[in-house]
């Protein structure tokens, strides 16, 4: 993308996608790959999701305009009680998206789960106020994950919360290859 065309472009707001229902991470993709048929560079770093078989990473490596890096581990994490290694990649995300907001190449970047890092007491809250306050004017950032904070909702332009009514796990359906992952 010509950088004139993303400075007409007016990107440069901030998203925060929460709240207890399924899709968080879906429209931060869905955004990504609108993004993408317009020519943007969009790179999504995922909080706590590595090594899961997501369908979406498949399908998004064959989209050169986006780019995916995952941090965590395979477990889940307890959040009472984390361990060294959710601690230790927790932070090597948030170091990488230090790194990539004041990255040229970026027209978008999406913390997935950061908020749900945030939460869990992986990173703290003023280091996530301290990345997005390093963004620059043209970079669209979203934030995604359950129970983000009063503080980091109000620095957001776009506040979405995704509510549950109905979900399959309560009959004990459970996740579902190509539906849920």
């Amino acid at each position: 993308m010509d950088k004139k065309d993303v400075k007409e472009s007016n990107l440069g707001l901030i998203h925060v996608i929460t709240g207890d229902g399924k899709g968080k991470t879906t429209s931060a993709l869905g955004l990504a790959l609108r993004a993408a048929g317009h020519g943007f560079h969009s790179l999504i770093i995922q909080f706590m999701k590595k090594g899961w078989d997501y369908g979406e990473l498949k399908a998004l490596q064959n989209i050169p305009e986006i780019s995916i890096l995952q941090f965590g581990t395979p477990e889940f994490v307890d959040k009472e009680n984390p361990k060294k290694i959710d601690l230790d990649e927790a932070k090597a995300a948030l170091d990488r998206a230090r790194i990539a907001i004041t990255n040229e190449k970026w027209n978008i970047l999406i913390l997935d789960e950061i908020i749900v890092a945030l939460d869990f007491k992986l990173i703290s809250e003023k280091q996530v106020i301290d990345v997005i306050k390093q963004k620059p004017k043209n970079l669209e950032l979203v934030l995604t994950g359950r129970e983000a904070s009063n503080a980091i909702i109000e620095l957001a332009d776009y506040y979405t919360e995704i509510c549950e009514h109905k979900h399959p796990y309560q009959r004990k359906i459970l996740a579902r290859k190509g539906v849920e992952y």
